[in-house]
């Protein structure tokens, strides 16, 4: 692994080194500016909407995180990784529709996801199953659909459904690149056996399923640990769209974001462009997605700087051409780019 996969192998915050104290972690040190601008606000006039801002955020998102949290805990501890992977490499029509709905067992966000997918790509999965599980699993996974749903209400399902339809879609397209020879091949690629029954494993497991007392605590310490992993992972870069969203709501004229961020087709690439540069987690485009939802009424731009994050960034699609190919990761923005702009137009032109 060299060190442009290390610097994005998770959505984690940097690890400090052992001799940091705690005070100059990460997390800290963004817990504390936005402690920092909470309380300024009562000193200082301008800060009053950060301080305004990072109490609403709060509380559309306390209840919301804390039951992502939790079953993407026990679904962490519980799910055998072999179901993930089993169905990854088949060359079907299925192999994509397994990617993404296994998707939602994955509690990551899109840095997290693309180091699972290039692990899976080294195991032997497709490309098309690389892709599609990549597109679809930051917005599918538990904590963030709980995120989305807290902050968008019902339309925070419409935008994950749309994504995995993204997904599909680019998934099955990619499948007849790969049939055409358009596309790299796997040089990992092999054919699962039929050895490995999930049914067959789950029969077995119910089977000698016992809930004893000790077994229940081993698998409740397993999901605390998923859960601590969970906040490890994705706690800072919620915090950090929060803290950008506070910082736009005391700093960023109301105007700039009718002007440059509106429901119009120029707002629209404004807002692409934007999120292509930004290198935030899923969980951390939530806040600012809102934000620009908030400040415009274009939910289809929200939904756009939402799944630009994916499609568009540059880390995700650097390490797709490193590790699938150039004609992957081309293609990949070619399938799933117009399919993003064509649904946030329809967004804004109905909701």
């Amino acid at each position: 692994m060299n060190s442009h996969d290390k610097k994005h192998s998770c959505c984690a915050a940097p690890k400090p080194r052992k001799s940091k104290p705690w005070f100059l972690q990460p997390l800290a040190i963004l817990i504390a500016l936005i402690v920092a601008g909470f309380a300024g606000s009562y000193l200082f006039s301008p800060l009053v909407p950060f301080r305004e801002t990072v109490l609403e955020f709060i509380s559309m998102m306390m209840l919301p995180v804390l039951l992502g949290f939790f079953f993407g805990g026990i679904i962490d501890a519980s799910v055998p990784g072999e179901y993930i992977s089993k169905h990854l490499s088949r060359k079907s029509p299925s192999t994509v529709f397994y990617a993404v709905g296994l998707g939602f067992l994955m509690s990551a966000c899109n840095h997290g996801i693309l180091a699972l997918s290039m692990a899976l790509h080294r195991k032997g999965a497709s490309g098309a199953a690389v892709v599609s599980f990549l597109l679809a699993s930051p917005w599918a996974n538990l904590p963030v659909t709980f995120l989305l749903v807290g902050f968008f209400g019902w339309k925070g399902f419409l935008i994950v459904l749309l994504a995995l339809a993204i997904a599909l879609v680019t998934g099955l397209l990619f499948q007849q690149l790969e049939k055409k020879g358009w596309v790299e091949v796997n040089a990992h690629s092999f054919e699962v056996t039929a050895d490995f029954s999930i049914r067959r494993d789950l029969r077995e497991r119910l089977r000698n399923f016992q809930m004893t007392k000790t077994g229940f605590l081993v698998w409740a310490v397993k999901v605390w640990a998923s859960i601590r992993m969970l906040i490890g992972m994705v706690l800072f870069w919620i915090l950090l769209g929060v803290f950008l969203s506070a910082l736009a709501a005391a700093f960023v004229p109301a105007h700039w974001f009718d002007r440059f961020l509106g429901p119009n087709v120029t707002g629209l690439f404004v807002t692409l462009a934007f999120a292509t540069v930004l290198e935030i987690c899923s969980e951390g485009t939530s806040p600012l997605a809102f934000t620009i939802y908030q400040k415009t009424g274009a939910f289809g731009n929200a939904f756009a700087f939402l799944m630009a994050g994916v499609v568009t960034d540059y880390t995700e699609v650097g390490l797709i051409w490193k590790n699938l190919g150039r004609k992957s990761a081309l293609w990949m923005l070619a399938l799933s780019l117009p399919q993003v702009i064509l649904t946030a137009l329809i967004l804004n032109r109905f909701f």
